[in-house]
């Protein structure tokens, strides 16, 4: 599919000139000017002033949007990556600036006080939070950290294997890995792994230059490592790291033995004597793969009904992305890996982009990221746009709880009984298998990050120590040492999004949560769902949670109350 990568008539504005556009830092400049030389004489004059700074931050980060996605769509292009990159290190570092400055002068206020609401505490906070962190020496660091991170797409985007006179990308080949043919899926798993190794070294490389940048940044911002930056970056106000390892001490104590059942459910089901990393996606009842769409038109159009079945608003905005031309789903050579849902802050509307080969899996990315777009249309009524700038533990919570609530409506997509089982096995056993993963990721990069100094054969070595902690040792990698030692290369975040990961883990916990209350009440649920998606990052992230009727919380007790919930869904299926 085609996707018109067109950019919207600016909506109304009141503040900047309804046809501005962002051609360069002069466009913007003048606004700012004027929003730090403005006069605040009361609480309501603060207000308005905040409102005219969310306008610009609005245009400001709709256009960033569409240059992201133009580059995304086709990484082969070198005028999209060169005017994304022109913006971030012209237009975005000059804005961070002017950026602290008026932050400052917000915080400065003599009014800041009269400004109650709960909402407005949520942003003060945040805003004071960056302050302290903003060093103006960080911002070239930043942008040059930002463009760096690309070249992981620029790298993975461009990979391929060739298969009988057949070229295919990895997302493509990949799906060749859910085959009953043993043999075939070896030499398809040896012929991607083969391509990637090729790439180690580069990746290993860059990853390398990440690292020391991003320990100036921490290092100019008077932070001990890059760890107390990240926390501190991101937000993360009501966990701390001591919480994370928690997270992944529960993990490890709970949901490492259900993962490890599974993986001897598979060994035992697919009849071999050793679980090889190519036995991993195979359905273990002996089925050839599940093929719920033959292209994006119908995976548009199935999905659009099993939204309007969930709920007629969530229906309306997905066909509204579609009818916009904002949905970019199939994998094709030169597009960047992986998949994405990129809001578009001052129409209101999002972009999806992801690698859709018609797998299961692409049926669940797909109702992921609508969860996101979905999110974004309801905050749209929220006064600023900082109230919808939401954390990654909130903003995942709402993505991966649509993946549950959609499930029993895929019958759309698999009439068969029998195939809608499988599917939904798919689905509930992903669930549980993610949890490992997210700990092994999120564990890797504090040790990557305590230890900064490493060599890469030292890295690696790690990377394997810590998958073996949470996954076990049931899947036999001998003679493929090296595969397993690079394996965390395949994990985009690492490279773009340093920390954001372990947010996945504990928005999988709360739609879990979700999905469980779902069905006991489903109307309350969706109810509490849609208010929790309206309230955007105006309250704390355990408000929010309560909010949408669940709890925030990753102790043992809680974990394994909701691994027994799902591993006894999976046994009545």
């Amino acid at each position: 599919m085609t996707v018109a990568l067109r950019e919207f008539n600016n909506p109304d504005r009141n503040f900047l000139p309804p046809g501005l556009e962002i051609e360069g830092w002069e466009s913007l400049s003048p606004f700012l000017r004027e929003l730090l030389s403005a006069d605040l004489a009361s609480a309501s004059g603060l207000v308005e002033w905040l409102k005219k700074l969310s306008e610009v931050e609005a245009a400001l980060y709709e256009d960033l949007a569409w240059r992201y996605i133009r580059m995304t769509c086709n990484t082969a292009d070198p005028g999209f990556r060169a005017s994304y990159n022109d913006f971030v290190e012209n237009v975005l570092s000059k804005f961070k600036t002017e950026e602290n400055l008026i932050r400052k002068k917000l915080i400065a206020s003599p009014f800041l006080n009269e400004l109650k609401a709960s909402e407005y505490q949520i942003l003060i906070r945040s805003f004071k939070n960056s302050l302290e962190l903003f060093r103006e020496n960080n911002i070239p660091l930043l942008s040059k950290v930002q463009t760096l991170a690309q070249k992981y797409g620029e790298i993975t985007g461009v990979l391929e294997i060739e298969h009988e006179g057949e070229h295919f990308t990895l997302p493509k080949a990949a799906s060749l890995l859910e085959n009953q043919d043993r043999n075939l899926r070896e030499i398809i798993w040896k012929k991607i792994s083969d391509r990637r190794l090729i790439e180690r070294e580069n990746l290993d490389t860059l990853f390398d230059e990440l690292i020391t940048i991003r320990q100036q940044i921490a290092k100019n911002a008077a932070c001990d490592s890059f760890v107390d930056y990240c926390f501190k970056e991101l937000g993360r106000f009501d966990y701390t790291e001591a919480d994370c390892m928690r997270f992944h001490e529960a993990v490890e104590k709970e949901i490492k033995p259900i993962y490890q059942r599974f993986q001897k459910q598979r060994l035992e089901k697919l009849g071999i004597d050793k679980l090889r990393p190519w036995d991993l996606s195979v359905d273990i009842f002996g089925d050839q793969p599940l093929v719920p769409f033959s292209n994006a038109t119908e995976l548009i159009s199935k999905s659009i009904k099993i939204f309007n079945a969930l709920d007629p608003e969530f229906g309306n905005l997905v066909s509204s992305l579609n009818d916009n031309g904002l949905l970019d789903l199939e994998s094709r050579k030169g597009k960047a890996p992986g998949g994405y849902n990129y809001p578009l802050p001052e129409t209101g509307l999002s972009f999806i982009f992801m690698n859709s080969v018609g797998t299961v899996g692409d049926l669940i990315t797909m109702v992921h990221e609508a969860g996101h777009a979905l999110h974004a249309g309801a905050m749209q009524k929220l006064e600023l746009n900082e109230f919808r700038n939401v954390p990654s533990e909130i903003a995942e919570l709402a993505s991966m709880s649509m993946e549950l609530l959609t499930m029993d409506l895929w019958n759309e997509f698999f009439p068969n009984p029998e195939e809608l089982k499988r599917a939904k096995f798919e689905e509930l056993s992903r669930t549980i298998n993610i949890l490992p993963w997210v700990a092994t990721i999120d564990c890797f990069q504090l040790w990557v990050y305590r230890n900064p100094k490493h060599t890469s054969t030292q890295r690696s070595e790690e990377w394997v120590r810590i998958f073996k902690r949470f996954h076990g040792d049931i899947v036999d990698w001998s003679g493929y040492e090296p595969e397993l030692g690079g394996l965390w290369q395949k994990q985009i975040h690492i490279f773009e999004v340093p920390f954001y990961y372990i947010e996945y883990g504990m928005a999988q916990l709360g739609a879990i949560a979700i999905w469980r209350n779902y069905k006991m009440n489903p109307a309350a649920t969706i109810a509490n769902y849609k208010k929790f998606l309206s309230l955007g990052y105006t309250k704390t992230i355990p408000e929010l949670y309560a909010a949408a009727g669940i709890t925030f919380g990753f102790s043992h007790e809680y974990i394994s109350e909701l691994a027994e919930f799902m591993v006894g869904e999976l046994d009545r299926l």
